[in-house]
């Protein structure tokens, strides 16, 4: 357990540092370190509550800076289509294995959740590898599905942000209204999923984790409050291709059934 909450918080540390700079970081790194550690969908939940507690926190500090007119158009699709995403993850972590295998004397089971978590780890993971994805960018009459799609994954998976971002970027904000309103959609996407998980997983004894989630939520803090005052044009290109190999290294393991 100790190593967990050693790896665990400083990886809310760091990623939190590294949403002031790319808008998105701390769930879709964090999600899958606390895989390595936890269920796939305890992990999600438990990645969700840092996430949101950090949202609440970020938005004392930049969340003046949003932009009410493309919150309505991008928020409120994202929080409708983030209950669809969120029921979604509680169906599947209820299936049976998809299939199983060996390998020498130890058995690989496959699940859906796991494999499904694969796919989108392999493809947020390829938005940073492939240069034709790391580009992709979307016009602002797009905001509406954007706003939907990011809101799915982001109930599904917790990761939502790297869509987001692809959207947001090209709605003509500035620099500090684009990271104050991609803070506020979060945070209630964040609410809202996780309000649709809390039955599920309360019954399954999350609440023994409170105290990992305060050390997270604490580390996560600290980071976004050093990541304000750094916050400034840079180039963390080498930071998003370290997180892209990682997912890509956690969605392989999930997929395989080695995780």
């Amino acid at each position: 357990m100790t190593t967990a909450l050693t790896v665990i918080c400083l990886t809310a540390f760091f990623a939190a540092i590294l949403t002031f700079f790319s808008g998105f970081g701390l769930g879709t790194l964090l999600s899958p370190v606390f895989m390595i550690f936890f269920p796939v969908d305890v992990s999600i939940a438990l990645t969700g509550i840092v996430h949101f507690f950090n949202n609440l926190f970020k938005l004392t500090l930049v969340g003046k800076n949003a932009d009410k007119r493309v919150l309505l158009k991008f928020g409120v699709p994202a929080i409708l289509a983030s209950l669809l995403g969120a029921w979604m993850l509680l169906r599947l972590s209820d299936l049976t294995p998809l299939f199983s295998y060996a390998i020498k004397n130890r058995i690989m089971v496959v699940y859906p959740m796991k494999f499904v978590i694969a796919l989108l780890l392999l493809f947020f993971s390829a938005m940073d590898l492939i240069p034709a994805l790391s580009n992709l960018r979307f016009s602002k009459d797009k905001l509406i599905i954007g706003g939907a799609l990011s809101g799915f994954f982001g109930g599904l998976s917790g990761n939502q942000g790297a869509l987001r971002s692809a959207f947001l970027i090209k709605s003509g904000l500035t620099k500090e209204a684009y990271l104050g309103t991609a803070v506020v959609v979060s945070c209630f996407v964040d609410f809202t999923r996780l309000g649709v998980y809390s039955s599920h997983f309360f019954e399954k004894g999350l609440s023994v984790h409170y105290p990992l989630i305060i050390c997270a939520t604490l580390s996560a803090m600290t980071g976004a409050y050093l990541g304000n005052r750094l916050f400034k044009k840079v180039t963390l290109r080498f930071i998003q291709l370290t997180v892209a190999v990682l997912l890509l290294v956690i969605a392989l393991g999930l997929g395989s059934g080695l995780l």
